[in-house]
């Protein structure tokens, strides 16, 4: 592969070049059975001529998720492949999150692949444009567009109790069908609008930041803000400078912490090019920090005062232009309990005199505006939602029916569960990806994301001996989630509302300790499963 001159990622592996150059499947809208897809030499194991035909395994969404499952199976000989993709080109969140500004809140170096570092990162936090190009660049180093479906959208898939396989269908009347089916869609795919009274009403333009209206000028428009979440915060400097006004409405603050953000010179990215190993410390130096931040919320009291006083220090500076602004950009829980933000450029956002910020709730929309609840009406020519995502609707809307027609959402009616977030009781050979609770509350999700693709590689190894279909033990699986939800019920989290709950309160989306406690017990153990008869 010849180096980008833009990214400056490090040649793929010999392994990546050789798959890169086998032959590639069929091009048809069924996944059969069995493939015809020849063998090849993985970096774990060697098949040989005498093996059994290779599983056949269908892979839904090709973010960072999708990728690495993708990547962790070809390397282990498993070529089989297809990658269903809703969109026109791989990147998940990072392809449909355009809106201004955005950008990552984790250090590049570590929010990207171990077995694919970029040298040539321009910033301390990324961009989206350049988290896109990244991906982009993986998946060609790889090969993995042999394997892709584009704009091929999964509206349901179904477990054969008989045939002991997934049938998999799509928007457009495709069937596909595979031994394996990997969910990669993640816990941020989904926007979410906030319930309010007259939300269809309103007769300017309103779009969500997830799915940002490139279309509409800016310039000299009364803006609506409603959310101060982690797209808001970037978004809202970004376009301040644009607008004749702003009222951003926000009904929980977050906490801030300076971002420290910097543009990386010539000569680092040269360095790192040229000694990787140095780019290696500096990632292994910013999970250190990570799981020290993710350490005190979770296990030290003393730890989380400190960083509380670090961020009242930081937001009560940022806004002491502004009388009175700090009390209501300050948190009343405790650090931890939302994901800090990081942010030198919101809160002087706001002490700009065309910006206001709006503490009272909205309570309706009306075609010019929005009423709060002390009875204001604040006029707008457009609203732009930074209200988050579904988080706790995992594989919405998508329906997945398992072993003797019971479909994910009924056992997941009192709320999400998975063992370890990668498989459910019911379900055979499904291995989701970022499922329930494996979210992380201070790190990086792609060090979680690689964890689940060895142990879906060891998953996949063990069942293409047998050639047969397994099923996570009940006992095993109701275990583990009676003591996840133990701890979880323990943690800073259950201390105000946030997207790591669902409606009831039951934590759903976060792990309950620090990275490399997941990574240490997310291993497969054949033990823990039981095969389908």
């Amino acid at each position: 592969m010849k180096k980008s001159t833009d990214l400056g990622q490090q040649s793929p592996p010999d392994q990546a070049r050789e798959q890169a150059q086998s032959s590639g499947m069929r091009e048809t809208d069924r996944v059969g059975i069995f493939s015809d897809a020849g063998y090849s030499v993985g970096e774990h194991h060697h098949r040989s001529k005498d093996a059994m035909p290779e599983l056949s395994i269908i892979i839904i969404g090709s973010g960072f998720g999708g990728l690495a499952a993708a990547i962790e199976l070809k390397r282990a000989g498993h070529e089989n492949i297809v990658i269903l993709e809703k969109a026109d080109e791989v990147g998940g969140v990072w392809r449909d999150n355009t809106y201004p500004g955005a950008a990552c809140d984790v250090p590049s170096s570590l929010y990207s692949y171990s077995f694919f570092p970029n040298p040539n990162w321009h910033r301390r936090y990324s961009e989206q444009s350049q988290i896109l190009r990244y991906l982009k660049s993986v998946a060609d180093a790889y090969d993995l567009h042999r394997h892709l479906r584009l704009n091929t959208e999964v509206v349901a898939c179904a477990w054969s109790d008989e045939h002991k396989y997934w049938t998999v269908e799509t928007s457009s009347a495709q069937t596909f069908t595979a031994q394996v089916l990997i969910p990669a869609v993640g816990q941020l795919s989904r926007p979410t609008y906030p319930r309010i009274d007259g939300i269809e009403k309103f007769t300017g333009p309103a779009f969500h930041s997830a799915t940002w209206d490139h279309r509409v000028d800016l310039d000299g428009k009364h803006v609506a803000v409603i959310g101060t979440g982690a797209s808001a915060i970037q978004f809202v400097p970004a376009i301040e400078p644009k607008v004749a006004s702003m009222t951003v409405f926000q009904r929980t603050p977050p906490y801030i912490v300076p971002r420290w953000d910097t543009r990386y010179r010539q000569w680092r990215l040269r360095l790192f090019e040229r000694v990787p190993h140095i780019q290696k410390f500096a990632r292994l130096g910013w999970f250190v920090y990570l799981e020290t931040v993710t350490t005190a919320f979770l296990y030290s009291p003393l730890l989380a005062r400190a960083i509380t006083a670090h961020a009242r220090r930081h937001m009560r500076k940022q806004t002491a232009v502004e009388p009175g602004l700090f009390e209501k950009v300050w948190p009343n829980y405790p650090f931890g309990c939302k994901r800090g933000l990081l942010s030198d450029t919101y809160l002087p956002a706001l002490t700009k005199p065309h910006v206001t910020l709006e503490t009272h709730p909205v309570v309706a929309i009306e075609p010019g505006g929005m009423r709060t609840a002390d009875g204001a009406f604040h006029s707008a020519d457009l609203i732009i939602y930074g209200t988050g995502f579904a988080t706790d609707q995992f594989m919405a809307p998508i329906t997945i029916t398992g072993h003797r027609g019971r479909t994910l959402d009924d056992e997941w009616a009192e709320g999400a569960h998975a063992y370890y977030g990668l498989t459910v009781h019911g379900f055979p050979n499904l291995l989701l990806m970022y499922g329930p609770n494996t979210n992380t509350g201070g790190g990086s999700i792609v060090y979680f994301l690689e964890a689940q693709a060895r142990y879906i590689r060891s998953y996949v190894d063990h069942i293409s001996t047998t050639g047969r279909a397994w099923n996570i033990r009940k006992e095993v699986a109701t275990s583990f989630d009676q003591r996840t939800q133990d701890r979880l019920k323990q943690s800073v989290w259950t201390m105000c509302s946030s997207w790591y709950q669902n409606q009831s309160g039951r934590i759903t989306a976060n792990w309950p300790g620090v990275s490399t406690q997941y990574r240490r017990k997310a291993v497969f153990r054949a033990s823990d499963f039981r095969e389908v008869d």
